[in-house]
């Protein structure tokens, strides 16, 4: 298949474009900029954004598969308070991501998957009252709306991601490492309460190429790993930069997993058990393999 990855510069997309191109697939990515080094580099490119593309364009043309992994989260929102969240996840996923889908469906693309998240699933309650969480549901239930017969999308929502794309460096794991080796002083050494899922980046390009070649159209599938509490998240990671800890667990806010970002609330353990597993056939166990992966790399 010929396959645009939209937001193909970052983790998911980065590294389910190279799965793919791997699998025999044609991939083409989509980001504001090109990469500059690593394998991604050297990967057909077009420049710009989802939220930017006019509805003449057709650029999209030829493409028989899309992958999309750019929605907005709090990253995308200004820090000058020039334009409040709300703003940016309404204009950046409520409003621009089904319409770049609808373009990507006038252009004869016939498959599609969405890259969501697992917030609107594993805390359903938080729909109405995290603008965040809200929006990630609004937008992926106005995206599988557009599935017909001649377009069959489906959705990914998943957990937290990890993992490692040559050339790519992503700053909160190069925290992470600096923080299990002991590198960030007067940091202090905990693990909050709670815990949630994990998957790492392989088995989401796994389950990426299964939802292009099998998922159900309109379907959303609750994607993920392994279910582990901070304090065993963590301390894989201590134990991956040679510096084990049995660490504490405190109720305190997490300098690595701030308030603001933990959507299901502080302390929250959030389980589940992962969906299309035998149908979109993806591996599991991997969290820990992945973690020394990213420590070898980063420190490196």
């Amino acid at each position: 298949m010929k396959v645009l990855i939209v937001g193909g510069s970052g983790l998911i997309g980065g590294h389910a474009a190279l799965h793919l191109q791997a699998e025999g697939h044609e991939v083409t990515i989509m980001s504001r900029s090109k990469p500059e080094q690593g394998p991604l580099a050297e990967l057909p490119h077009l420049a710009g954004s989802y939220i930017d593309e006019p509805d003449n364009s057709d650029r999209l043309n030829g493409f028989d598969a899309m992958v999309f992994s750019a929605a907005a989260d709090i990253r995308n929102v200004p820090q000058d308070g020039s334009e409040t969240p709300e703003a940016v996840y309404q204009r950046c996923n409520n409003e621009a991501v089904p319409r770049f889908f609808e373009l990507a469906k006038r252009a004869g693309i016939v498959r599609a998957v969405y890259i969501g998240s697992f917030y609107p699933t594993v805390v359903p309650e938080r729909i109405e009252t995290d603008i965040y969480v809200r929006s990630r549901h609004i937008t992926d239930e106005a995206v599988r709306a557009l599935a017909s017969d001649d377009f069959a999308v489906c959705s990914l929502n998943a957990p937290f991601v990890l993992g490692h794309v040559p050339g790519l460096t992503i700053d909160y794991l190069y925290g992470m490492v600096a923080y299990a080796s002991g590198q960030i002083e007067g940091a202090p050494i905990f693990a909050p309460e709670g815990g949630t899922n994990h998957i790492s980046v392989k088995s989401l390009s796994e389950a990426i190429e299964g939802a292009l070649l099998r998922g159900v159209s309109g379907r959303a599938y609750l994607v993920g790993d392994e279910n582990l509490s901070w304090k065993q998240y963590l301390e894989i990671w201590f134990e991956a930069c040679g510096n084990p800890q049995d660490l504490p667990v405190l109720g305190d806010e997490h300098p690595l997993f701030p308030d603001v970002i933990m959507f299901a609330g502080r302390g929250a353990e959030v389980k589940f058990e992962p969906e299309g597993v035998e149908s979109l056939v993806y591996s599991q166990q991997r969290v820990t393999e992945t973690i020394h992966e990213i420590v070898e790399n980063y420190k490196a």
